[in-house]
């Protein structure tokens, strides 16, 4: 064998022990395709981030307008051609999983982002960032927080912690999801660094990073993810964290991860090792049994009696309320949008209730001697958890 070749065969032999200690895995790296036609900020910056990606042992396809010497390429001539490409390599096999602008998901489906949060430099997933979960608002979040339980399994975290932003549908939310824990399926609830704690997260908790997974609404977690993506850099270019995160919903089987047409090189690049992390991690396989252990613990009833509690309102309109009274005693955990059908189911079982806010959100008062029947009313209407009745 001559020295040259001897020299080659070393090199080689090296650079399988380095894929090996960067990937894990002998022989196999994560292989990521990243669009790039649509950047406001240039295809260059995305190419960027396709080279700086390699040193993470991430096998990166970057596909856009030009060839490159630094990193693998597919050329297209648009934006359509290269969505069309994308799909192609996901379909035959060519890449595990792609970064791209934009993405029409079908409903049901709904991204989970990831950010470091300034308090503590923590990272956190943002469930959901885009994407619609479901057409009802509540629904939707339950859904949200198994999406996000799966995606930070898949990144290593074994028994992820869960908060609910105190947004509309969080009260809500959050005894559906008592209901499915309840029922069988792990979920490991956060607490609030505020004095109040509990598990609905105020604004101080985005900061801090108090939980693994923050559960919320597409809209607001898109508006999230775009302020702490943007926040040093006044919003036209973002620079930090990972982006809006892969697409994750029942039975969908691509991983498909959302950058923005703002988003800079150093977070594309992070989209581009969160890819590598959720190939590495096994994420379609998580979600496939996320998925199974939720609906055997009734997930689609649950979500079914979320439908069927929607109140008539023109039945609730002809109730009138009973001989005034002090009320003194308050009761929190109420949604505000569910506050005022809540005050009239209580009127509707003779007690008089009026609606407030307190220190800590929206409250309902009553007379204190009345207190534990308008907790049990509450509870078995599912305005409140069951778990207050004993406070």
């Amino acid at each position: 064998m001559s020295e040259k070749l001897v020299k080659q065969t070393i090199g080689n032999i090296f650079n399988q022990l380095a894929d090996t200690l960067i990937s894990g895995e002998y022989g196999q790296k994560p292989k990521v395709a990243v669009t790039a036609l649509g950047s406001e900020h240039g295809e260059d910056e995305v190419y960027k981030a396709g080279i700086n990606s390699l040193k993470f042992g991430i096998d990166t396809t970057v596909i856009g307008s030009k060839p490159n010497e630094s990193v693998n390429t597919e050329v297209v001539n648009s934006e359509d051609d290269a969505h069309k490409k994308m799909e192609e390599l996901l379909d035959n096999g060519s890449v595990d999983a792609a970064v791209t602008m934009h993405y029409p998901f079908p409903i049901g489906v709904s991204t989970v982002g990831r950010i470091i949060t300034p308090g503590k430099g923590k990272e956190m997933f943002i469930a959901t960032t885009t994407g619609t979960s479901s057409t009802d608002k509540v629904e939707g979040m339950v859904k949200n927080a198994v999406y996000g339980i799966i995606t930070a399994k898949a990144c290593g975290i074994k028994n992820p912690t869960v908060g609910i932003l105190n947004v509309d549908g969080a009260r809500q939310t959050e005894i559906a999801l008592n209901k499915l824990k309840n029922k069988g399926y792990e979920i490991n609830f956060a607490e609030s660094k505020r004095s109040d704690g509990g598990a609905v997260m105020r604004g101080n908790d985005l900061l801090m990073g108090s939980c693994d997974v923050m559960v919320m609404d597409s809209l607001t977690g898109n508006l999230m993810i775009k302020i702490f993506s943007s926040y040093t850099t006044g919003g036209s270019y973002e620079s930090l964290g990972y982006g809006y995160g892969p697409g994750i919903g029942e039975n969908f089987n691509k991983l498909i991860l959302i950058i923005s047409r703002a988003s800079g090189a150093p977070l594309i690049e992070g989209a581009i090792r969160f890819a590598g992390e959720l190939i590495k991690g096994n994420c379609l396989q998580i979600a496939k049994e996320e998925f199974n252990n939720a609906k055997k613990a009734g997930l689609d009833e649950i979500l079914s009696e979320i439908k069927a509690s929607k109140k008539s309102t023109a039945e609730e309109a002809e109730i009138v309320a009973p001989v005034k009274e002090v009320v003194t005693s308050q009761i929190s955990g109420i949604e505000i949008m569910d506050l005022e059908d809540a005050v009239k189911l209580l009127w509707k079982n003779g007690i008089y209730a009026e609606s407030g806010m307190g220190c800590t959100g929206p409250i309902i008062l009553v007379n204190e001697a009345k207190t534990n029947d308008a907790l049990k009313i509450l509870a078995a209407n599912d305005f409140i958890a069951k778990e207050q009745i004993d406070c």
